[in-house]
């Protein structure tokens, strides 16, 4: 019997941790790609080799020079540059141009001092050029994949690309009925992890990228005056998932659509939804190295010990009947920070901030902490080590969203112990369940529905009734929480069912 060829999949991404992080994007393409190898898929990753990569600490090699992309009426030439995630065997392939010189991941519209390529480059560019040139990675290093999985805006035109450059017409050179060969099979498969972030540009990107203007997607797209990537990934992609089966279905509404619910619907039977995973090697409180006292479900007292040390830490009263509130989460408009009143200053709790942002939202609970300084405590900065300690200290963890794509901050909480408050939208809906809606044998937080301050006042009010009253029952939503499979390895699974459809 013939053994079965490995799904052969390019993994798209502007963002891989820990090489190049600057959000969930990073978590998602540092750690999906290690769960796929592990299951037998065969895996390569491309990502921009930024000017602030440190190539000592990762290894990286170079493994080709001077390899032609096609862009902007030109050939642009590219280095190809080798390393591998960090205790893994998944190969990524950095990409190295002057469009990615920066020391930074996304640079927007502003003029990047000092570079030596024309000025006022923007991330459109930059990313459709990435794009393009993994393409040329692919075949330059022999990987003919099965499918290409392309992660968010930045990558959204994939599956204009391989269109392109696999249409027969006009294909005269050589090299151009090579690579049309070489990518006739491969199927795309993109990825939404936040609609709100959609790549919107001036139509001359596409002269630019020398995609075919002739494409029908590419001639509605532009009658409104621009060119919207997303709408490009939605319509040009195979197959569409976004990062949680709520959100999914909630995209396809006006009211969570980001303006491109209509769109959606057209790919309605095309459109999944799959779970994000977290790192459970990582977020491990009986192995977390950044915490105070390490523990597990079995010897679940010693999670005290975090908090009366976070307690004594930030000068807040050390007591260990008063519960502790955490939040760590960028502080932005899709957080629903602001629906943190003065009723919440006086409950008989005490609350921990963690994040950076908007200055608004910064400001916000900045304030909240100076009206409440007993009981507050609002940290304006990003900290590993402290946002460990906050979610093993913590009793409950809050999540007060406007959207929610999938959320990690609830998965990792019920992984330390730390029971959510959120708002039940997106990929909370499918992770946090609360006692008043299901048996408590499943329940594992405290929900609600309307985004207003008193639906989400209510909720806190009856997850601190059972802190006080009940704590046998308490104890039993801990232990619902950390016994949940949130590990990549379940999503990974989902994933390569979507490559087989494709692949077929």
């Amino acid at each position: 019997m013939p053994t079965k060829k490995p799904l052969k999949i390019l993994f798209l991404s502007a963002e891989v941790a820990p090489i190049a992080k600057v959000g969930g994007l990073g978590d998602v393409a540092g750690a999906l790609p290690k769960e796929l190898i592990k299951l037998g898929v065969d895996l390569k990753i491309c990502l921009p080799y930024y000017g602030f990569i440190d190539s000592k600490k990762y290894k990286i090699k170079k493994v080709q020079d001077k390899i032609k992309v096609p862009f902007n009426k030109s050939d642009e030439t590219i280095s190809i540059w080798k390393t591998y995630l960090p205790d893994s065997k998944v190969e990524v392939y950095l990409i190295k141009h002057k469009y990615f010189n920066a020391k930074k991941v996304y640079v927007g519209g502003r003029i990047m001092h000092g570079a030596k390529y024309s000025r006022g480059q923007i991330d459109t560019e930059r990313f459709s050029f990435f794009t393009r040139a993994s393409l040329q990675v692919a075949r330059a290093i022999g990987f003919q994949p099965n499918v290409i999985h392309a992660q968010d805006w930045h990558t959204a035109l994939a599956g204009d690309y391989l269109k392109t450059i696999t249409n027969p017409k006009h294909k005269s050179t050589q090299e151009e009925i090579e690579i049309t060969e070489f990518f006739k099979n491969t199927k795309t498969l993109y990825t939404i992890h936040n609609l709100a972030n959609q790549g919107i540009s001036n139509p001359k990107i596409i002269g630019i990228s020398e995609i075919d203007p002739n494409l029908e997607i590419i001639k509605a797209d532009k009658k409104d005056g621009d060119i919207n990537f997303m709408v490009q990934g939605i319509l040009g992609s195979d197959l569409v998932n976004t990062v949680s089966p709520k959100y999914a279905q909630e995209i396809l509404h006006h009211y969570l659509g980001a303006g491109l619910d209509n769109i959606l619907i057209k790919r309605k039977k095309d459109l999944y939804g799959i779970l994000n995973g977290i790192d459970t090697d990582f977020f491990n409180p009986q192995e977390d190295k950044f915490i105070y006292k390490k523990y597990s479900a079995k010897n679940l007292e010693n999670k005290t010990e975090n908090k009366l040390y976070l307690q004594k830490q930030l000068g807040l009263t050390v007591d260990k009947n008063i519960p502790l509130l955490g939040l760590v989460s960028r502080l932005v408009w899709q957080k629903g920070t602001e629906l943190i009143d003065d009723k919440f200053g006086d409950l008989n709790c005490q609350y921990v901030f963690l994040g950076t942002g908007q200055p608004e939202y910064e400001n916000h609970l900045r304030a909240f902490a100076k009206k409440y300084p007993k009981n507050v405590k609002t940290l304006i900065k990003f900290d590993v080590k402290l946002a460990q300690l906050i979610y093993a200290a913590s009793d409950m963890f809050l999540m007060p969203s406007r959207f929610e794509p999938c959320g990690l901050g609830q998965m990792i909480a019920m992984r330390y112990g730390a029971v959510p408050v959120a708002r039940s939208t997106g990929g909370i809906a499918n992770t946090v369940f609360s006692p008043r809606l299901f048996q408590l044998r499943r329940a594992n937080g405290f929900t609600f529905e309307k985004y207003t301050s008193e639906s989400f006042y209510r909720a806190l009010n009856r997850a601190l009734t059972v802190y006080h009253d009940k704590p046998k029952k308490w104890k039993t939503l801990q232990l619902n929480g950390m016994k949940e499979d949130f590990s990549w390895n379940k999503s990974a699974r989902e994933y390569i069912k979507l490559y087989e459809k494709l692949a077929k």
